[in-house]
């Protein structure tokens, strides 16, 4: 039963990470048939990584006090809904209106399968059970790059569609071996540092995203950005005593994974293609690689949490992905002399970063703050990845590709040295 618990649970993370990627490909194409210009174009992707990252703390806590088994079956029905009012959309507005609500799905989805992961695992299994999850996201994420391509040269419908059976296999394996998972009362927490968290979360992702689109000096970037500010204010006291320690250190890593590999798609992406000439299929498929590796880092880092514990293998992916992008940093434009190989180390590096930082933050969480925990290290993620991408398209608007690999690479050292702080509290601890 376990096994099966865990290939439903891989399978949601599968077709969250492939929307993700999917409909970046295809964009171009959307805009045309859709007639959108290119502000509303770029909603197509803000539409829904806004209420993804905004509600992701609300999604935590409802999974906590109503059941991450009955959350994840009606949130995974909500995204299959909402993917096929997206496939079958015939103007602009309705494409951004099944794109939020898929936003709004991702954010009571995520928490829900960490919830039953940290649930229903315990130990070393659960480390297995990460890698696993790992590993299926990051072939996910991949497959989105791809199959994008292939898709948009038939119709770009079937980027929203093809979510539309996968859903369905998720929802009845939910029905079957998920909601009979115990529900796990939670101390009480205060609601309104919830929604204050989550207000602030929202408001600063739209600001964020407005940034990108209007610039920094306009006033619809500016509103939510002080509200988001005045509100950090408010609650960094508490960010700052998130307990356990293991979580405070697995949220910012999260954080620095986004600012290093986890923005790695978004440089190459636009090196591929506006330097080197790649087509978006070509650049898809040179992705392949990396994605190969991700998948063997994430296999990979069960076996290594046990030998060196999640501390110390976390500061050594953070390691490894900093030696690869340097190398992309100072590689020249050959894909197999000069591109390749930083993509190889970066690749195994992010799977073993991404699994470990779960491993690690979710350690010392009780069972019943499973889905709280890992919906405050995604929010962290995610909101981080919004900010690294308006922070590298000051110099990759100037073609400075470089620098860009040095500023994630810089994150990924910050990473490696709040890992290794974490490792020895942890030996001293011990």
């Amino acid at each position: 039963m376990a096994s099966m618990i865990l290939a439903v649970l891989s399978a949601a993370q599968f077709f969250l990470a492939l929307d993700y990627s999917i409909v970046y490909v295809a964009l171009p194409v959307i805009a045309r048939d859709l007639h959108l210009d290119l502000p509303a174009a770029q909603w197509v992707v803000s539409a829904y990584a806004v209420p993804f990252a905004g509600l992701l703390l609300l999604g935590g806590r409802l999974s906590d006090r109503l059941g991450a088994g009955r959350l994840f079956l009606a949130a995974t029905l909500l995204f299959g809904v909402a993917s096929l009012a997206g496939g079958l959309a015939g103007s602009g507005t309705l494409l951004l209106a099944a794109r939020a609500l898929q936003g709004l799905a991702a954010a009571l989805l995520q928490p829900a399968i960490l919830g039953l992961i940290g649930a229903r695992f315990e130990g070393p299994a659960r480390t297995r059970a990460l890698s696993v999850w790992g590993a299926v996201g990051a072939s996910g994420l991949a497959a989105g790059v791809v199959l994008g391509g292939l898709f948009t040269r038939y119709s770009w419908r079937w980027t929203f569609l093809v979510n539309v059976p996968i859903t369905l296999a998720c929802a009845t394996g939910a029905a079957i071996w998920l909601l009979s998972t115990t529900r796990l009362r939670p101390p009480p927490s205060p609601l309104g540092r919830t929604l204050l968290t989550t207000l602030a979360a929202v408001t600063a992702a739209l600001g964020l995203t407005l940034a990108g689109a209007r610039g920094w000096s306009d006033w619809a970037t500016i509103t939510p950005l002080t509200v988001a500010a005045l509100l950090g204010l408010l609650l960094i006291r508490p960010a700052l005593g998130l307990r356990p320690a293991s979580l405070r250190t697995g949220t910012l890593a999260a954080a620095l994974y986004m600012a290093s590999v986890g923005s790695e798609f978004y440089v190459v992406t636009l090196m591929l293609q506006n330097r080197d000439g790649y087509a978006p299929l070509q650049a898809g498929l040179a992705f392949l690689p990396l994605a190969a590796l991700v998948t063997v880092g994430s296999s990979l880092t069960s076996g290594l949490v046990r030998r060196f514990g999640p501390a110390r293998t976390l500061a050594g992916g953070f390691l490894f992905a900093a030696l690869g992008l340097g190398w992309l940093a100072v590689a020249g434009p050959g894909y197999f002399s000069g591109v390749l190989p930083g993509l190889l180390v970066s690749g195994a590096a992010h799977g073993v970063i991404y699994t470990a930082m779960f491993v690690l933050g979710a350690r010392d969480v009780p069972a019943e703050r499973q889905s709280s925990a890992g919906a405050t290290m995604t929010t962290a993620q995610y909101l981080t990845g919004a900010v690294s991408v308006a922070l590298l398209t000051l110099p990759l608007h100037g073609g400075a590709y470089g620098t860009a690999f040095w500023l994630t690479a810089g994150a990924a050292v910050a990473g490696a040295l709040v890992a290794s702080q974490r490792g020895q509290a942890s030996l001293q601890a011990g």
